[in-house]
């Protein structure tokens, strides 16, 4: 089963407070939008998201048809699919993506200890 990129989405108090915090261990600026409250921000193939009021809790993300650097690849596993397999093997989606669509599309789970895990498909 291939996720895509995986990133960790961190739910933070302050933006530009967190934001310093990370480009001091070394994160740039990878996509995002400050003044939307979001940031995606890299330090070699290590990817986090900085959100602020937007999540109650950290959120391990994963986004097929990415690689680290937000670059399409040639082929991948749609999030449709994804989701199928998922729940053939007994998984419990919290939110389904329309199996119908195509395109952009999102779902989500929690593993066993109640961590948050999104699938999000950008194309």
């Amino acid at each position: 089963m291939k996720l895509g990129a995986f990133s960790v989405s961190l739910t933070v108090k302050d933006l530009q407070i967190s934001k310093a915090f990370y480009e001091k261990l070394g994160f740039q600026s990878l996509g995002g939008d400050i003044s939307h409250n979001y940031l995606i921000m890299k330090n070699e193939n290590c990817i986090i998201g900085l959100f602020q009021g937007m999540f109650e809790k950290n959120i391990l993300t994963f986004n097929p048809g990415w690689n680290e650097n937000a670059e399409n690849l040639a082929s991948f596993t749609d999030v449709r699919e994804l989701q199928k397999e998922l729940k053939e093997k007994g998984i419990t989606v919290q939110t389904e993506a329309d199996e119908s669509s195509e395109g952009p599309a999102y779902f989500t789970l929690e593993d066993p200890d109640g961590n948050q895990i999104l699938v999000d498909q950008h194309r």
